[in-house]
């Protein structure tokens, strides 16, 4: 018999009984809807984010990302404490995540990647997951030339591709050692290449597939990012903090450090000028930076940055290396056994 949502969350409970929270805890959300296929457990279901609110207000102290950073400085952050954030600029942030925020007064940080703001197209990795893991037919053969390499691949009877199959792997994960089928395989494949490319040159590629596959550069309600009208209605109210995520989501480490400079600098201005506020928080973009690009954020008048390192934040905790814990489609009851660990990494 399937557990109600009151019984999961009273079971939530137990996980906070008796127990002495220590550190201060940051979460790293990306979406918030029902989607068909998530290969790098980005989406959230607005149930179940509903229920991870509900836990947040019960059981943790809610606050704004620049009150924690401000507190865990000052040496009062209280027990429990723990910030909501977001990564990349989703359009269902503003539509399906900022309700339930209001709804249960818990404030959240918004990291927007600039240069994606009002685009008619997806994300490169959701582009992927449309081109790949969805039911239809693709040519058999794809062959790409890649900085000066070939690549071919054979996708064989995958290239038809069933809506009972795609029933059958819609939960699979890319960052597992299963490989259902040589359209999984050429989804990793090409993950791995395009990961590293600057934007311009992955836009061509991606735009090289598109041609491939007979498809057009649409986007999906579900998938598409913020347009600039949206970006202004979700820092309305008092909710919502807008912070920065680079201008095309590079791996900064990468890059020179005057490029690393424009993507953190432009991303900053952008920002600010469309809110008409000072953009204070920075999100390094995969997590990726070096000491260099911890002194560009700093330099550039940011109060605090977050990474993507999975422990709890102490006082010590450098301001602008905050760690965050990637949250997944748990219900309230895992979330919150999951919440409490954390509070102890």
């Amino acid at each position: 018999m399937r557990t109600s949502r009151t019984d999961r969350l009273r079971h939530a409970a137990r996980w906070f009984r008796n127990k002495l929270l220590r550190g201060r805890v940051i979460l790293m959300y990306h979406c918030v809807a029902e989607v068909g296929s998530d290969p790098w457990s980005l989406y959230v279901t607005p149930s179940h984010f509903a229920e991870h609110l509900e836990v947040l207000r019960k059981y943790g102290h809610p606050l704004q990302l620049q009150q924690l950073n401000q507190a865990l400085q000052d040496g009062n952050c209280p027990r429990g404490a723990v910030a909501v954030t977001f990564d990349d600029g989703y359009a269902n942030n503003l539509h399906n995540a900022k309700p339930l925020l209001e709804r249960y007064d818990i404030p959240a940080t918004v990291f927007l990647t600039t240069g994606s703001i009002g685009q008619k197209f997806e994300f490169w990795s959701d582009e992927l997951d449309r081109l790949l893991l969805q039911p239809g037919k693709l040519p058999e053969a794809l062959e790409l030339s890649i900085n000066g390499s070939t690549y071919q691949w054979e996708l064989g009877e995958a290239a038809n591709y069933s809506d009972d199959e795609y029933r059958r792997y819609r939960h699979w994960s890319a960052s597992s050692n299963e490989v259902p089928s040589p359209r999984h395989s050429l989804y990793r494949a090409l993950y791995a290449l395009l990961y590293p490319m600057l934007e311009s040159k992955r836009r061509n590629i991606i735009d090289e597939l598109l041609l491939w596959a007979g498809a057009e550069p649409v986007s999906r309600t579900t998938h598409r990012t913020l347009s600039l009208e949206e970006v202004f209605a979700l820092h309305q109210g008092k909710l919502i903090e807008v912070g920065s995520h680079a201008v095309t989501h590079p791996l900064l480490s990468a890059l020179p450090v005057a490029w690393q400079q424009n993507e953190i600098q432009q991303s900053k201005a952008c920002l600010e000028e469309i809110i008409g506020h000072p953009v204070r928080s920075f999100a390094y973009p995969y997590g990726d930076y070096t000491t260099e690009t911890v002194a560009l954020v700093r330099e550039a008048g940011f109060a605090c940055a977050c990474s993507t390192n999975e422990v709890a934040a102490w006082g010590r905790t450098d301001r602008f290396q905050l760690p965050r814990f990637h949250v997944e489609d748990w219900d309230g009851e895992e979330f919150a056994r999951r919440l409490s660990s954390w509070f102890h990494v």
